[in-house]
């Protein structure tokens, strides 16, 4: 087993990776439990890994209770949220109990959130079943719920007691979808890490037909990277953690604009949002032409899109910047974008002219 701590003081927890694990998450989980009922939230995709968590705490005398939700982006709602809070509360979920988020990121923000407020805040174990979930979202202690408005706009921070992580229930997702959660994987190498951005180029095609030495470390470094930067900037106030969300400003709009739907998955809009970023960023003249095309051609070699074209959008450059208003970074009428002197050198520039964005993707091919 590899354990990743994430260190925050008084509220440090740890990350466990093996293969294997969930079969025996009770030996994890029993001790939390303090003898009484274990709440599980998850999806109606992940029924087979409910019955496996069940059977592990039944054999080591733990009661539990699943609410099932539906699967789907959509999920994310405030009829959910009072839903699972709804029925946490039926089942006397108290301040020290801790509630299990089994499930990819629409699960884990959601629960996260709801345990945010329940009580003024209660426990949760994070079980990501996702790629995306395991390198990313269940990490950090951001949570939320989506709106009208835009996503993850309602929300808080509320850090897990613990994250429990078993490559092997990426044997059950379409290849689509491990795909997708591999864009956040490549992230953390264009960030700060270009050494693992050739691990990437190198080991990606492996991971992605399941090698599983290649699955453990893609996870443990990725989690190790995402740990570092939330210990430097839990609630992203000195600008560090801002550079997790490199992609995101132009993902999140593509993903806007397809309507945050299965039409282009979370992951896929982050794939296409980096090679966006490293485009206006050569644009710019912070970096290399050849950078920039690195970047692209290796999304295109595993499949993941690598601009709008590739991610199926077809929307005016306009409607795609109010899109980026709704962004959660927006401050006094400016929008901060994650931009890139080079591979494994992205820094938060704040000076970024939407105007010039537009005109950017005015030449971006569709």
């Amino acid at each position: 087993m590899k354990t990743v701590t994430v260190s925050l003081g008084d509220r440090s927890y740890p990350i466990h990776i093996e293969a294997g694990l969930l079969p025996r998450a009770a030996e994890r989980l029993a001790p939390l439990s303090r003898g009484r009922r274990m709440a599980i939230v998850t999806d109606e995709n992940v029924r087979g890994h409910l019955a496996t968590l069940q059977a592990s705490l039944e054999a080591a005398g733990v009661a539990s209770e699943a609410i099932v939700l539906p699967p789907g982006e959509k999920t994310k709602s405030w009829a959910m949220l009072e839903r699972v809070c709804d029925r946490l509360l039926e089942l006397g979920v108290e301040r020290s109990d801790h509630v299990i988020a089994l499930g990819g990121g629409v699960i884990g923000d959601l629960v996260g959130f709801a345990c945010s407020i329940i009580k003024r805040g209660c426990r949760f174990v994070q079980i990501p079943t996702t790629l995306l979930a395991q390198v990313d979202s269940s990490v950090g202690g951001k949570t939320a719920i989506n709106t009208a408005a835009g996503k993850n706009l309602i929300g808080a921070f509320h850090q897990p007691a613990m994250v429990l992580i078993d490559p092997d229930v990426l044997d059950s997702l379409p290849a689509r979808q491990v795909r997708a959660g591999y864009a956040e994987v490549v992230k953390y190498g264009l960030i700060d890490d270009f050494a693992f951005f050739e691990w990437c180029e190198a080991n990606g095609p492996a991971l992605l037909a399941g090698d599983p030495a290649a699955r453990v470390h893609a996870i443990a470094h990725s989690v190790a990277a995402k740990a570092r930067i939330v210990a430097a900037d839990e609630h992203e106030t000195n600008g560090i953690r801002a550079l997790l969300n490199l992609g995101h400003t132009f993902g999140h709009a593509l993903e806007a604009e397809a309507g945050f739907s299965d039409r282009l998955l979370h992951g896929e809009g982050v794939a296409a949002g980096c090679a966006l970023a490293f485009r206006y960023s050569m644009r710019k003249g912070l970096c290399e032409r050849q950078d920039a095309e690195r970047v692209a051609a290796h999304f295109r070699a595993i499949g993941l899109p690598d601009g709008l074209a590739a991610a199926g959008i077809d929307a005016p450059s306009a409607t795609l910047v109010e899109h980026m208003k709704h962004d959660k970074k927006m401050a006094a009428g400016t929008l901060p974008f994650l931009l890139a002197r080079g591979i494994g050198q992205t820094y938060l520039d704040k000076t970024v002219d939407l105007a010039d964005v537009t005109a950017f993707l005015d030449g971006e091919p569709r």
